[in-house]
């Protein structure tokens, strides 16, 4: 059997083409909670939050962050807070081992549930999620900033309330809108408390900005955090604009996902270089292999979904599968 080592020694290297912010400034806030910041406008409105770092390799959320503290925003009603979640994970960073730093002890984005928060386990991922868990319980609107394993379109994820698909279309970009329940091994923070909720007023996106190190990733994550807080309501285009993109983003597409593979050793082996996206014509097209068992798509123009062997074993989830729906 591989070794996870092995694995990822087979898998194409990124450049780190972005450089690593020094967060340490940002460690005292205001809320109490450290590496969280809030602005008050004074004036009623929701609370709107950007978190970044829920994965310590994830750097092109904390430069936004970084660079949303440093502007000094001012909100023109509610309440802006601005965080970084996985600071343990994101100061060991090693660039000779990219992979190794997502989390510490388990990955952050699975815990979210009041079983894991309110039980008895403990983890450097579990400690810093109960210290989030006050401030996350007080807002309305979150958007939670991650970037990708391999290079692929940038994604905005919606989940699967009807509440948070209109979400990701106020907000407007990125281009592919994944509809989906999450994963099986744990709830991501997208899916917490009232964010999941389909009677809740709280909605939530988790945008994944692209390859992890690209520059390209650093400025699709300002672009979404800016369309972000014009889509809430709480800062105006016209103040934001310098930060954004240029020109008109590219219009939606959605596409739903039906089912996670799962990889149950590190044998799992994609069939071709998938980065995401790639739309597979015929159902029954073998896309992955693990020892004997043959994995294939369940119908045609299956698309792939976010595809990576780098944080592969028992239980993880490699792919999604989905389909292009219509809105």
């Amino acid at each position: 059997m591989k070794t996870l080592e092995q694995v990822r020694a087979q898998l194409k290297h990124y450049p780190v083409e972005v450089e690593f912010p020094d967060i340490a400034k940002w460690q005292h806030g205001n809320t109490g909670v450290d590496y969280v910041h809030s602005i008050d406008s004074g004036v009623a409105g929701p609370h709107v939050m950007i978190l970044a770092l829920m994965h310590g390799n994830e750097v092109s959320g904390a430069i936004t962050v970084g660079r949303l503290l440093q502007a000094g925003l001012r909100p023109l009603k509610g309440r802006i807070t601005l965080g970084f979640a996985n600071v343990e994970a994101y100061r060991r960073f090693d660039a000779r081992n990219p992979d190794a730093t997502r989390y510490v002890d388990e990955d952050m984005n699975r815990v979210w549930s009041s079983s894991r928060l309110d039980g008895a386990e403990d983890s450097v991922e579990l400690r810093r999620a109960r210290e989030l868990r006050p401030i996350i319980d007080t807002v309305d609107y979150m958007l939670d900033l991650h970037s990708m394993h391999e290079e692929a379109p940038p994604l905005i994820v919606s989940g699967p309330l009807e509440k948070g698909i209109r979400f990701a279309a106020d907000v407007g970009a990125p281009e592919h809108v994944i509809i989906d329940v999450g994963h099986p091994n744990g709830k991501r923070m997208r899916d917490y408390a009232g964010f999941g909720d389909p009677a809740s007023a709280k909605n939530a996106l988790l945008i994944e900005t692209g390859q992890h190190f690209s520059t390209r990733s650093k400025d699709v994550a300002m672009d979404s955090a800016c369309r972000f807080l014009i889509a809430t309501g709480v800062m105006a285009e016209l103040d934001l604009r310098a930060f954004m993109l240029a020109g008109a983003p590219a219009p939606q597409r959605f596409f739903r996902v039906t089912e996670p593979v799962v990889a149950t050793s590190y044998d799992f082996e994609f069939a071709e270089d998938y980065r995401g996206m790639e739309i597979i014509a015929k159902a029954g097209t073998v896309i992955a292999r693990e020892g004997a068992r043959e994995f294939v798509t369940p119908y045609d123009n299956c698309v792939i979904v976010m595809p990576s062997l780098r944080q592969l074993g028992p239980g993880v989830t490699v792919v999604r599968l989905g389909h292009v729906v219509a809105r």
